[in-house]
């Protein structure tokens, strides 16, 4: 080190030494001040994060009673929701009906069993609810059958006098009784002369049983009176409406009813009329040609004099004539017309036949065949369905069934119920263990009652099967003479149906 600067530099080189600790210090201080300052904001924001996880577990603890408590009740309510579908369905599917209304002054009952009186109308009740039952298939044990018939009963009993299909008019009243009187569930209506009044309560009632759920069809009765058309169009404005309305037909649909889209079912050929009722008596006292409600009487020109001769005879005999029925007859009235030129007959003419007989030259009368209203075209003959060639097992023989049985055996219920095979081919291959009826003694008639329901059930193996004693149907049994298979819920296959077989239900 060089000697030669002398103190100042010392004095100077001490002051740099001294200006570089006060810095030091300096620096010391202000690293502990803001350390002090950073500690004092970590401290704060370490007391907010504290306090957040403080509120954050106790929102947890909240939320996971919350969760808790929420599945809790959402298992009641899956709970109570499934007891109250359960329940709808129950009572949707409890009770289940079948609704018949009858515009009976135009659908009208064979003349058959209106002349029986009240055996015959228990005779209809139990045909028409046969005849529908059998439509309903493995359902038909549990569905009741709900009948009304609205009809004027007076103005249909003189409708069906002058008809010629009634001789006494006390007759349709006993039908009447014996109709009500032959099912719990059927009515025969009075409901007097008025004009629309049987259309106004079939129209009121069927809307009122539509919204029931527990109506499973309604079948109406209307198939000769246009006058139904808006109603009908009316109600198909609902699309599931139209899937359970149908028209039971008697005299052919008319046109108006067709057009609406509506199912059309025939049921069994004897039960009803095919034909309006006419007016005889003031067709053989007309002599010019004369139009009615069931079609035209066409008298030549050259038997006209004759028929007036015949005219002036009954007019000695009757001293007035009915006019003629309109709408079956149920409201019609009676406007007698004295005859003013008419003259005393000899005794010997004091019948129709005879004065028709004593005419020269005897009149030609052609009534048609099939009689059809002047406004309704004729209708095309029905396509018979193409013969059918059955496989192996060919076609099930037929089983003449006794209703009352067939009756007795749907009433047995769970347990109660027969085993078909037991009774069928027995004895039972499952013996005790089966949960049905091995006991009972069945008279003939259930035992074909018995065989008729397990038809109904469709063999597996359809027309392949080799099972000799074989209990299921093999073809179906529901398919009628138009080649339609008329059962809502077929089971059977298609090939179990003949060739072109239409289908109405909604499995195919």
């Amino acid at each position: 080190m060089a000697m030669g600067g002398g103190i100042m530099d010392f004095v100077q080189r001490f002051r740099t030494i001294q200006m570089q600790r006060h810095s030091s210090e300096e620096l010391i201080q202000d690293l502990l001040v803001y350390a002090e300052s950073v500690e004092s904001k970590l401290r704060t924001e370490n007391q907010n994060l504290i306090s957040q996880l403080r509120d954050a577990e106790l929102d947890l603890t909240d939320a996971t009673k919350s969760r808790r408590e929420l599945q809790q009740q959402l298992q009641l309510a899956e709970g109570q929701s499934t007891i109250l579908l359960q329940e709808n369905t129950h009572l949707k599917n409890h009770n289940p009906y079948i609704l018949v209304l009858i515009d009976g002054d135009g659908l009208l009952f064979a003349g058959d069993y209106i002349r029986q009186g009240v055996e015959g109308g228990k005779r209809a009740a139990y045909a028409l609810r046969s005849a529908i039952l059998q439509q309903c298939g493995e359902h038909a044990a549990g569905i009741e059958v709900i009948a009304k018939v609205y009809a004027n009963l007076s103005g249909l009993a003189k409708a069906m006098r002058r008809d010629g299909s009634l001789e006494n008019e006390s007759d349709l009243k006993d039908f009447s009784l014996g109709f009500s009187q032959g099912k719990a569930t059927f009515d025969f209506v009075d409901v007097g002369h008025g004009k629309e009044r049987a259309d106004n309560k079939i129209k009121e009632t069927a809307r009122w049983h539509l919204r029931n759920y527990n109506c499973k069809q309604v079948l109406l009765g209307i198939s000769h009176d246009a006058g139904y058309a808006p109603f009908l169009d009316e109600l198909f404005q609902d699309s599931l409406t139209k899937d359970i309305v149908t028209v039971i037909e008697g005299y052919p649909t008319v046109r108006e009813l067709v057009a609406s889209g509506v199912r059309i079912m025939r049921l069994d050929d004897s039960l009803f009329r095919s034909d309006k009722l006419v007016d005889r008596i003031a067709q053989m006292a007309i002599s010019p040609p004369v139009t009615t409600s069931v079609g035209v009487i066409g008298v030549t020109t050259a038997t006209a004099t004759a028929i007036t001769s015949a005219a002036a005879a009954v007019a000695a005999m009757t001293a007035t004539t009915m006019t003629t029925t309109t709408n079956g007859g149920a409201n019609a009235t009676s406007s007698p017309t004295t005859s003013s030129n008419s003259t005393p007959a000899p005794a010997p003419a004091a019948t129709y036949a005879r004065a028709i007989s004593s005419a020269s030259p005897p009149p030609q009368i052609t009534l048609p065949l099939q009689p059809r209203p002047a406004a309704t075209p004729a209708r095309a003959a029905p396509v018979k369905p193409a013969p059918w060639n059955p496989g192996p097992r060919g076609l099930d023989p037929p089983l003449q069934v006794s209703q009352s049985a067939l009756d007795s055996i749907k009433k047995r219920k769970d347990s109660n119920k027969l085993c078909n095979n037991h009774y069928l081919r027995g004895p039972c291959s499952k013996g005790d263990s089966c949960c049905f009826e091995h006991k009972y003694k069945p008279t003939k008639d259930e035992i074909n009652a018995i065989a008729f329901l397990t038809r109904l059930n469709p063999c597996e193996n359809g027309q392949e099967c080799d099972v000799e004693n074989c209990i299921y149907g093999h073809h179906c049994p529901s398919v009628n003479r138009e080649g339609i298979c008329t059962h809502p819920f077929c089971k059977f296959q298609i090939e179990d149906h003949p060739p072109g077989t239409k289908f109405r239900g909604k499995t195919h």
